[in-house]
């Protein structure tokens, strides 16, 4: 089967839309999340909430994911994406400038975070609509590429925007980003309408209705097992790795050198996204699934040697290369998706990773706390190279392509 091109990708004009907006996104997220965790700190002199501060943004994922992603497939998404871009605009100018004390700054992340699942729910079950077949998963590597590329300028950013102008101002940037985010998906992206109208199939009635709805169809996506082995195997590799990237500033005992180990897992994921993505064919693509999922944790086994700032770089970018496991998921799980749940389906997808990349965390810091950084990292290792072994049934991709596609239940 023949893969798609770069040039055919971005030839797709709504595509150039959503990956602009996309680029703004990520980087104003970075900025807003580390100016808060400043501002936090700055106010309160807490290591504590300012690292639960930065952690903030993740945590309505869970509630998020669980009850309102319905949302995604009965609203329009051209709406919901610049709902969401305006939602995160405003929040930051609170945040910036209504002088809140540290419980409200919290709660208002908290508050406005519960939507963000349905809004990035919106933007990628719209991607296999624009770019259907072979150049979805390209697509889906462009954007994990971009998304890597971000986070590092939004750190670099961040940090210039703090020391020139203070948490506020980095607040304030963020926001003007999110407003040209807006604008962008209003002007380049036309109406389309939700993938289930109000008055086809079954009706929402008020909030009650689209938790109802939600909690629905989560449990027929879980119950089907395709679905369920592809939600585990993207979810459950990058629990471990999460971890391990969680101790890299403790175990290079809190000083600056952490930045440059993250900075080259971030490198790593990007250049292995990138090749995947463009150079290996479809078939071969999908066949890479399950080595590449044992590559993101064995690296980390090195940590059990005490490796020095440089040898630890070279293992985060070798163990972060593995990411691109996820490229050979992508189509087979379009596929085995039903059409009219979709954004759904990848909401789902993004609140259970980001729980599990926060429970990850969580479980390995306090085996840190017991065994030593440096331990608690290649732990986590090996049981990332564990779970992708267990789930080799679910990685190979004769286990789901030789069945049909689910039927599309009422």
């Amino acid at each position: 089967m023949k893969g798609a091109t770069f040039g055919e990708v971005f030839a797709v004009k709504e595509f150039r839309v959503l990956f602009g907006s996309f680029v703004l996104l990520i980087a104003g997220d970075v900025v807003k999340m580390l100016a808060l965790s400043v501002l936090v700190y700055a106010r309160t002199g807490s290591a504590g909430l300012s690292a639960a501060a930065y952690m903030a943004g993740w945590l309505p994922f869970v509630v998020g994911g669980l009850f309102l992603l319905s949302l995604a497939d009965r609203l329009a998404p051209r709406a919901l994406m610049i709902a969401g871009e305006v939602v995160r605009a405003v929040t930051c100018l609170v945040l910036a400038y209504a002088d809140l004390p540290v419980w409200a700054l919290l709660a208002l992340v908290l508050a406005t975070g519960l939507f963000s699942p349905v809004f990035m729910s919106a933007r990628t079950a719209m991607l296999p609509e624009v770019l259907p077949g072979d150049a979805f998963v390209l697509g889906r590597s462009v954007l994990n590429v971009a998304s890597a590329s971000a986070q590092i300028v939004g750190l670099a950013a961040g940090g210039a925007f703090l020391a020139a102008t203070g948490p506020s101002g980095a607040l304030a940037v963020t926001s003007a980003l999110s407003v040209v985010a807006a604008v962008v998906l209003r002007v380049g992206l036309p109406h389309r309408p939700p993938r289930v109208a109000r008055e086809a199939g079954r009706m929402l009635s008020g909030w009650s209705g689209a938790v109802r709805e939600t909690l629905r169809v989560n449990r027929r996506l879980v119950g089907d097992r395709r679905v369920r082995g592809l939600l585990l195997a993207q979810w459950l590799p990058c629990v471990c790795v999460a971890g391990a990237e969680a101790m890299v500033v403790p175990y290079l005992g809190g000083q600056g050198q952490a930045g440059m180990v993250l900075a080259a897992a971030a490198g790593g994921m990007a250049v292995s996204e990138f090749v995947v993505g463009r150079f290996a064919r479809p078939e071969l693509r999908e066949r890479l699934s399950l080595p590449l999922a044992v590559l993101l944790g064995l690296p980390w086994l090195g940590f059990a040697l005490a490796p020095g700032i440089g040898w630890a770089s070279v293992l985060a970018a070798l163990g972060a290369a593995g990411l691109a496991y996820q490229l050979g998921l992508q189509r087979r799980f379009v596929d085995v998706v039903p059409e009219e749940t979709r954004g759904q389906a990848f909401g789902l997808q993004s609140a259970g990773l980001m729980t599990g990349q926060a429970v990850g965390a969580a479980v390995v810091g306090a085996l840190g706390e017991a065994a030593g950084p440096g331990t608690a990292i290649a732990v986590a290792g090996g049981a990332g190279v564990l779970v992708a072994l267990a789930l080799a049934g679910v990685l190979r991709p004769q286990a789901l392509t030789a069945e049909a596609r689910p039927s599309r239940a009422g």
